[in-house]
């Protein structure tokens, strides 16, 4: 998984992603952990799992799955309805919704298929609930967390509260720091879209006994999806786009989690992306292969053999992270992950060709604000200040390529600054804008203090400030 992965997971989510339109097909409301628990108080366990979805429907406990639908936003699912329509919407239909889930009769709606390119190449497909699907994914959620987070690894960072990448990739390198710096890297082929609906949903029974979540939830991972207007069945996977998808995940996924615990190995997993960290070698390739074979025979899923690797830990990224040293590992951004970033850039610069520097600034700051502050915790530190160069670089580019003719370009160099014979000399010089961009007339005319009134956000600055706050 990279860098952008582990972001977008962790809740900077696509647009289309973060919600969505309206409810279930019966026709006629995020908090979780504390205030869910607080819920099953003076209750015996078997009354908890068999009345779990009074809980789900209780006032507070949809109010606030309401509340973060709303925070959340988001694009329409597959009937068009908005996040904004929700409330309306529910004091028409709430009463026979909630009798429906109540009665185990509730049918959701399809999900709306969306196509999101990765980084590497391919797409990752999405599935959009509608809103009214996406809230009652959210309360189950709530009650169902605090159900099953007790029983999760140590050593699994991904979907849960208070965990984050961050606390993955810093497990890596302390792996690395204790000796182990072989990694079998797995990277499971399409995790999302290859979930045994009957494996998962036996898992998940294992802890719920109430039987209209178990149908609840059977039909959520059973709602077809919508693409370009035609509904295609889904037999298996748990289609990112859903509250619930994360936790399912993570059921099915604390089987492998307690296999690797069992063997004794040091990994960390974050979704579905695992490492395991070993002293040498020969015991990386053997825990590949075991690993391998159980995920394949037990839970049937498969390693996708081309992104997974048996190799040094610092030869292999790790959630956009590498990794320097032995007994002093230290973390550094991979170089995939600052190829992304240039792309990135490039790209935002592309989309605002026609626009003066301001709208180019304010469309590259959250871009650059974002990337450092997930990679925060690197500790090599060169990166940023090659960095900011090369950004600052481009937009003095941008500026040469407005001017167009040697009359403005001059102009432009003298009223930065310039004197009339160097000004000339530059605007004539007859080469390209990156040249000039990187020259001494363009850094002398726009250094760094420019930018910096401009509000042109500081990778070097930002990163100290952040290491300050740490």
């Amino acid at each position: 998984m990279d860098d952008e992965d582990a972001q977008a997971r962790s809740g900077n989510t696509h647009p289309d992603v973060a919600e969505a339109g309206h409810g279930g097909r019966n026709p006629t409301g995020a908090r979780g952990g504390a205030e869910a628990a607080t819920a099953t108080r003076g209750r015996t366990k078997a009354e908890v799992a068999t009345q779990l979805m009074e809980q789900v429907v209780e006032r507070g406990n949809m109010w606030r799955a309401y509340e973060r639908v709303l925070r959340n936003k988001g694009a329409p699912g597959a009937d068009g309805m908005r996040v904004t329509d929700l409330k309306a919407w529910l004091q028409a239909h709430w009463p026979a919704v909630k009798a429906a889930l109540l009665a185990g009769s509730y049918l959701p709606r399809e999900v709306r298929a969306v196509d999101i390119p990765k980084p590497t190449g391919g797409v990752r497909t999405l599935g959009v609930p509608t809103v009214v699907d996406r809230l009652i994914q959210q309360a189950v959620l709530q009650v169902l967390q605090p159900i099953f987070e007790g029983g999760f690894s140590e050593s699994s960072y991904g979907f849960r509260p208070g965990r984050n990448a961050w606390q993955a990739v810093q497990a890596a390198r302390d792996h690395v720091r204790n000796g182990r710096v072989w990694v079998a890297d797995l990277d499971l082929a399409k995790f999302f879209d290859r979930v045994n609906h009957d494996l998962l949903m036996a898992r998940v029974a294992r802890r719920v006994g109430d039987t209209r979540v178990l149908g609840v939830i059977r039909r959520f991972l059973e709602a077809g999806l919508m693409r370009d207007g035609v509904t295609q069945p889904r037999r298996e996977g748990t289609p990112q786009g859903g509250p619930l998808s994360p936790l399912l995940s993570n059921i099915l996924l604390t089987d492998l989690d307690r296999e690797l615990e069992r063997r004794g190995h040091a990994f960390a997993r974050y979704a579905d992306d695992c490492n395991v960290y070993l002293g040498s070698h020969t015991a990386a390739e053997h825990a590949f292969e075991t690993t391998r074979r159980y995920l394949e025979s037990e839970l049937k899923l498969q390693v996708n053999l081309d992104k997974s690797a048996v190799a040094r830990a610092s030869t292999r990224d790790f959630l956009g992270y590498g990794l320097i040293g032995r007994d002093k590992a230290r973390l550094k951004v991979a170089g995939a992950s600052i190829a992304r970033l240039r792309q990135r850039v490039k790209a935002l610069l592309r989309e605002k060709r026609g626009a003066g520097l301001a709208a180019a600034v304010a469309a590259l700051n959250p871009l650059l604000r974002g990337w450092t502050s997930y990679f925060r915790h690197a500790q090599v530190k060169d990166v940023w200040q090659e960095l900011d160069g090369w950004v600052r670089r481009k937009l003095r580019g941008r500026l040469w390529r407005q001017g167009k003719r040697p009359l403005a370009r001059a102009r432009m160099l003298m009223k930065r600054g310039l004197t009339e014979e160097r000004a000339w000399r530059s605007a004539t010089n007859g080469r390209g804008a990156w040249w000039n961009a990187g020259a001494s007339h363009m850094n002398a005319a726009f250094p760094k203090s420019f930018f910096d009134h401009m509000g042109l956000v500081s990778l070097v600055d930002t990163h100290r400030r952040f290491q300050s706050q740490s």
